[in-house]
């Protein structure tokens, strides 16, 4: 059985907007039979960053909270060598999420507080991550972790992803991310690894940035409603072919270097059929709007 240590003591005193001190609340040491951790982080609401760290504990997270200011269910279980591993964050008890949408439709009420969590994942360990978030910011940084799958939910909140330089240390699975109402923002992408990328947009937006030579053969595959879906795009010498499945309700923008070459098909000049480490994109839009840059 995996150990949850529940930690209240109080750290260093750090400003981050906010007063307060930072705290350890969880950790989750290791064990000697867990070689893989699936993770499953669900914050409702607050601000959430994730980072590596050389710790040799799959789990560490911290806040400037105190106990009574948050709510949290825990469950852990070794399948194999698997950890399986389940928390939920609720910050400020009942009233966070009223609150905040108080704040942001009218303008009226207390201003949202500016509380974190700060979780900490071991560079010595891989993972599968399901990160769900509903409202609230969101900062990732996966640089030089192990990630074989990767899964982003958010709601109403406001996500960023990036790689920091390092990239992922094994090839990655599948990258999947998907906005409802609220905002994603995914950086150098190539480090990821990833062959497949899936991508689906409701109300939101969704930025995506291809803009470095991939690693990998990447597939993106891509869904979008009524949001909008942003693509940056390498330079011309890698290769590129889109197919978008569209309507007379969508807006599609291509950038200069895609030329049609069949009905909803387009390619860049560097792209053949048997080209390597190409971007493949397989977008469905209804009445949002996909701009490629």
């Amino acid at each position: 059985m995996l150990r949850l240590v529940v930690l209240a003591f109080i750290g260093s005193s750090v400003a981050v907007g906010v007063s307060g001190q930072i705290k350890k609340q969880f950790s989750v040491e290791k064990i000697d039979q867990c070689n893989r951790v699936e993770l499953r982080l669900h914050a409702k609401t607050g601000n959430c960053f994730i980072r590596p760290s050389q710790n040799n504990d799959i789990l560490n997270i911290y806040s400037n909270q105190e106990a009574d200011e948050y709510a949290h269910s825990f469950s852990n279980e070794l399948k194999g060598s698997t950890c399986l591993v389940n928390l939920s964050l609720e910050q400020d008890g009942n009233r966070g999420v009223s609150q905040k949408i108080s704040y942001n439709l009218f303008g009226s009420g207390e201003r949202p507080s500016d509380k974190f969590w700060k979780v900490y994942l071991t560079e010595t360990t891989t993972y599968s991550l399901d990160l769900d978030y509903g409202l609230g910011n969101a900062n990732i940084d996966l640089s030089g972790l192990s990630i074989y799958k990767l899964k982003i939910n958010t709601g109403s909140a406001d996500v960023n992803i990036s790689y920091s330089g390092q990239e992922n240390k094994i090839d990655m699975d599948t990258f999947k991310v998907k906005v409802d109402m609220g905002s994603l923002h995914a950086r150098q992408l190539n480090l990821a690894r990833s062959r497949v990328v899936l991508a689906d947009v409701g109300f939101g937006n969704m930025y995506l940035d291809f803009s470095e030579k991939p690693k990998v053969n990447n597939h993106i595959i891509g869904k979008v409603g009524a949001g909008n879906l942003i693509i940056q795009l390498p330079d011309d010498d890698v290769p590129v072919v889109v197919t978008i499945n569209d309507s007379w309700l969508c807006s599609i923008n291509l950038s200069r270097s895609l030329k049609k070459i069949a009905p909803n098909k387009y390619v860049n000049d560097a792209y053949k059929r048997d080209s390597k480490n190409a971007l493949v994109f397989d977008l469905d839009v209804s009445m949002g709007k996909i701009i490629f840059r």
